[in-house]
C-alpha cells in the first residue's frame, strides 16, 4: 500500500505558521550539504549575523536552536536558572503559565505575577513582586501574548529588573520581526523567538540571544544544565568560529529556509516591515469592527499581527471556522484556555500582512454570514 498527502494551498491568516515566500520554499530544495560542509558553517554566521541585525543586537551570543519556539523558551531558563533560583514570571497567557513549568522543572522557586488574560503587566505590580523576592536571578515576561493579542512594553519594566540586579527574559515569537523589537537598547539578557510567525519561515527553529551578563551567569554555574540538547555551554561551540564542534545534527533545509527569509527581512527593512504590519492591521480593524467583531484587547496593547476578537452575536464561531477552512482555504485560530470557543485569533503576520489578505478573509465572511 502506497500513502499519498497532496497539501492543497491554504491561506494561513491564525496564530501561526504564516504563509511563506515562494524564494523561502525554493530555498528549502536546495541540495543537502552536511552540517560540517564549510559552505554550510558559512552559512550559518551568515545566519547569525542577520539574527543580530533582526534583533538590533550585539551580543556575541546569538544564534538559532535547532528546534522550535517553545525549544528556545527552554533554552533560556534550563541555562539560567539552578535548583534553588528565585524568579519572577509574569503570567497573562498561556506562554507565561508555559514559562513557569519550565523553571519549576529547573527546580527554582517561582513567584508569578499573574494579570487578568487580554490586559498587560503594569511596573507597578513587579514593584510588588520585588518585595516579595528582592533578589531574584531573572524576571520573565512575553513580548507578546500568542493567546491573547496582548503586547507587552518593555522598556520601564526592563530599568526595574536592572535595578534589582536581575536578569531580563524576554519572549519574542510572535513580535519578532513584526513589532519594534530592540534587545540592547530595551536591556533584554535573555530572548528568544520562533520562525514561523512574522519572520515567516517553516516552523522548527528558534533565534536565541544573550547578553554579557546572562552569559556571566551561565559560565558560573554550579550545576549541569538539566537538559543535554539544550545546553549551552556545548551548543555555543557549534555556532563559534570556523572550526566548529559537534554537538547535533543540524537541520540544514530549515536553515536555508532561514537565511533566505531573513534576508527577505533584511531587504525589505524593519522599520518598513513594522510599519506594515500596523497598517494592515488599521486595515483588518476597520474590516472587522464593521461587521459586528470587538476587539478583547485595549488599543495601546493591541498585538498587530495577532488579532483576537469576538464574534457578531449569533454567530457559531467553530462552524464558521470551519467553513472559512473547507469552503475557502483560510485558516483563523480559535481562542484558548478561558477565551476557547469566545473568540478568533487572527494573525496577519509576515508574508500574510497583506491587504489582499484580509479581502480574501471579509469577502469569505460576507458570504458565509
Amino acid at each position: 500500500m502506497t500513502y499519498k498527502f497532496n497539501p492543497i494551498p491554504r491561506v494561513l491568516m491564525g496564530p501561526g505558521p504564516s504563509d511563506v515566500h515562494p524564494r523561502v520554499l525554493r530555498a528549502m530544495s536546495a541540495p543537502l550539504y552536511g552540517h560540517l560542509d564549510p559552505l554550510f558553517v558559512q552559512m550559518m554566521d551568515e545566519v547569525k549575523s542577520m539574527v543580530q541585525q533582526c534583533f538590533i543586537t550585539e551580543n556575541l551570543l546569538t544564534f538559532v536552536v535547532s528546534a522550535p519556539g517553545s525549544a528556545g523558551m527552554e533554552t533560556c531558563l534550563v541555562n539560567l536558572l539552578e535548583p534553588g533560583d528565585e524568579c519572577i514570571i509574569c503570567v497573562n497567557g498561556v506562554f507565561g503559565g508555559r514559562m513557569v513549568d519550565i523553571a519549576e522543572r529547573c527546580g527554582a522557586k517561582v513567584h508569578r505575577i499573574d494579570t487578568e488574560w487580554g490586559k498587560v503587566t503594569e511596573p507597578d505590580q513587579v514593584k510588588k513582586a520585588l518585595d516579595a523576592c528582592p533578589k531574584p536571578k531573572l524576571l520573565a515576561i512575553v513580548h507578546a501574548e500568542t493567546s491573547t493579542g496582548a503586547l507587552q512594553p518593555l522598556e520601564e519594566i526592563s530599568k526595574i529588573v536592572h535595578e534589582a540586579g536581575a536578569l531580563f527574559v524576554v519572549d519574542a515569537v510572535t513580535s519578532f520581526c513584526g513589532v519594534p523589537l530592540e534587545v540592547d537598547k530595551w536591556q533584554i539578557d535573555a530572548i528568544y523567538t520562533g520562525t514561523q510567525k512574522c519572520l515567516s519561515a517553516p516552523p522548527g527553529l528558534s533565534p536565541v540571544s544573550f547578553s554579557e551578563a546572562a552569559v556571566k551567569v551561565l559560565d558560573n554555574r554550579k550545576t549541569k544544565v538539566q537538559s543535554w540538547f539544550l545546553d549551552l555551554t556545548m551548543v555555543k561551540n557549534y555556532w563559534a568560529g570556523a572550526k566548529r564542534a559537534y554537538h547535533h545534527t543540524a537541520p540544514v533545509s530549515s536553515v536555508y529556509a532561514l537565511h533566505e527569509a531573513l534576508n527577505i527581512v533584511l531587504e525589505e527593512g524593519l522599520e518598513a516591515r513594522w510599519a506594515r504590519h500596523q497598517e494592515v492591521h488599521q486595515y483588518l480593524r476597520k474590516q472587522l469592527e464593521a461587521r459586528g467583531f470587538r476587539f478583547l484587547v485595549e488599543e495601546p496593547y493591541r498585538l498587530p499581527n495577532l488579532n483576537s476578537v469576538y464574534l457578531p452575536e449569533g454567530c457559531d464561531e467553530a462552524a464558521l471556522r470551519s467553513q472559512l477552512l473547507n469552503k475557502y482555504n483560510i485558516e483563523v485560530g480559535s481562542g484558548l484556555g478561558a477565551f476557547a470557543g469566545k473568540i478568533w485569533r487572527v494573525g496577519i503576520m509576515g508574508e500574510s500582512a497583506t491587504k489582499n489578505h484580509v479581502n480574501l478573509l471579509t469577502g469569505a465572511l460576507d458570504e458565509l454570514m
